[in-house]
This record gives C-alpha cells, sequence and structure tokens, in this order.
C-alpha cells in the first residue's frame, strides 16, 4: 500500500493559528474530495484502508484527505486547550475545505468527527465548497449515551509511555477491544501512527496526542450535554446530505433507539449494523470497507 502525502493548511484561532496536517489520496487534481475525520484521539492515518480501497475503485478521479484534527497527529498541539471543542474543529474543516476547494464533497466521520461532520453539514447556507452530499456518520449521533463519555473520561488525557511498538499496541487494544475484530497486523497498522518517540532520546515512545484534549471534555456534565444534544438534533434535521448511519451493533457510544430516530427524521438516514462491533467501526473489515464505498461511490 503505498503511503499518502502529508500537507499542511493554516487555521485561524485566537492566539496567532495552528498548523492542521491532512494526508492526501489519490488524484490531487480532482474536485471530488471525501473529507475523513477520526475519533476523539485517533489521527486521519486510522483510514488508509478505505482510501486506498476508494482511490482504487474510483479509477483515479478522486482525493481522500483525511485531516490530523488539531491536537493530534502531526498537527499543532492548540496553546488555549478550549479550543478542543466541536466548533473550533469545525472551522478548521471549513479552512481545509476553502483550501481544497472541491465541486463535490463527501464526509466520512469517526465518532467526533461525525460530530464535527453533523455540525457542518447541518449548516445553512454554506459555500459551495463546503456543501456535503454524501456523509458518513460512523457510530455516533447527537444523543451520546452519558456511560460512554465516562468511559472515555477514564484514560483521555493519561498519555502512557511505551518501550516498543507492540507493547502500544497491546496497551491501545486493552481499551479499544470495542473496535471489533482485527488481525495483530492490521492493529499493530492502526496503532503504528498513534505512537512517536519521547523527545529524550531514550527510544521509547508515546502517544501522539495532547493530553489537555482532557479540559474541555472533563468540563462536561449530564446537563451540559443534555443542552447539546438538543443544537446537535437541530443540526441534524437541516441536513440535506444523503446520510449513512454506521453502528457497532454492540455500541455503547450510539444507541439503539437514537439510531433508529436517525433514520426517521432530518436526512432519514439509510442505517447499517456491524456485529460484534462496538465503538466504532474501523473500516479495515471488508465489509465495513464496502458498506461505504457502494453507498458513496454507488
Amino acid at each position: 500500500m503505498p503511503d499518502p502525502t502529508l500537507e499542511f493548511v493554516h487555521c485561524t484561532d485566537a492566539h496567532g493559528g495552528h498548523r492542521m496536517a491532512y494526508w492526501h489520496w489519490g488524484n490531487p487534481a480532482s474536485r471530488h474530495v471525501v473529507l475523513c475525520v477520526h475519533g476523539l484521539t485517533r489521527q486521519g492515518r486510522d483510514f488508509d484502508t478505505l482510501a486506498q480501497a476508494l482511490c482504487d475503485k474510483a479509477g483515479g478521479d478522486i482525493r481522500v484527505v483525511c485531516p490530523d484534527v488539531a491536537g493530534r497527529g502531526q498537527s499543532d498541539w492548540l496553546k488555549d486547550p478550549q479550543g478542543y471543542q466541536i466548533p473550533f474543529y469545525a472551522a478548521d474543516m471549513l479552512a481545509l475545505l476553502a483550501h481544497l476547494q472541491p465541486t463535490t464533497l463527501d464526509w466520512v466521520g469517526t465518532s467526533m468527527g461525525g460530530l464535527i461532520g453533523l455540525v457542518v453539514a447541518g449548516q445553512p447556507e454554506l459555500p459551495a465548497f463546503a456543501k456535503v452530499r454524501r456523509l458518513v456518520l460512523n457510530d455516533v449521533g447527537p444523543v451520546i449515551e452519558w456511560q460512554a463519555l465516562q468511559r472515555i473520561g477514564e484514560y483521555l488525557g493519561k498519555v502512557p509511555v511505551f518501550d516498543t511498538e507492540q507493547q502500544a499496541a497491546d496497551a491501545l487494544w486493552a481499551i479499544a477491544s470495542s473496535f471489533g475484530p482485527h488481525t495483530p497486523e492490521q492493529w499493530l497498522a492502526l496503532t503504528r501512527p498513534q505512537v512517536k518517540p519521547l523527545d529524550d532520546d531514550s527510544g521509547r515512545l508515546t502517544l501522539r496526542y495532547d493530553p489537555a484534549l482532557a479540559e474541555p471534555f472533563k468540563a462536561v456534565t449530564a446537563e451540559s450535554a443534555a443542552q447539546g444534544e438538543a443544537m446537535l438534533w437541530q443540526a441534524y434535521d437541516q441536513i440535506t446530505a444523503q446520510t449513512l448511519l454506521v453502528r457497532g451493533a454492540d455500541s455503547d457510544l450510539l444507541s439503539v433507539a437514537t439510531a433508529q430516530a436517525m433514520t426517521q427524521r432530518g436526512p432519514k438516514a439509510q442505517l447499517v449494523e456491524f456485529a460484534g462491533v462496538g465503538h466504532a467501526p474501523t473500516f479495515v473489515a471488508h465489509d465495513q470497507v464496502d458498506a461505504v464505498m457502494s453507498f458513496l461511490l454507488g
């Protein structure tokens, strides 16, 4: 599998701005962009398998762009941790789209990346380059189950140190086994871009994300989460993009009730569930990749 190209875009903020990295697959001249946005502590290389499959299927007439959201991967860490919130991420994505200038835009968002997509696609009167044609929401919706937030809060912001990539893979699997069955090789491939060497020349590794991500996350209360749900439903109901909702059948974050409601209101999402998977499908398994490809390119 060839490696993608790493590029950067400047994004504004109240502290002089920051660089957001993005991984570019496919034909740089294509005006059809599939934007793939990752989950809370992940990074854009999570989509390598899907991106390669989309490029192969589209026969060169597609760009797949996989950003590292601020504070993750190769992107800058923010000076103010309060910038690690969905509205600011959405603004960064609009800056990226203004740079890319697609004429056809599709969005694949896993968990947090799906929330960002929901917010962007639910905004009326966006510029033409930001109009989402087809939207894939991967195991996320306007209602996020409180127990899942509590589970995530138990590990968020704790950035451990590892002696080897395999040790890192084993530790990450302990908190991500809900992603569903993976071979050891698949999981190591998903882990490798998640880690980086420490700055102390010890050869040891740590994770590629800012532990300060935890600050705004841990400030969320049940009451503020409920207020956020109302705003997210409002945005969801304004989405005009054709929408595919992917759900892990064992998900603790996206409930059956919320998923069903999403098929009945707003864009009336098409729902596909994957057995034996919780939060969230990784788009490495063939059936998951095929479901997304047939929706986006069918």
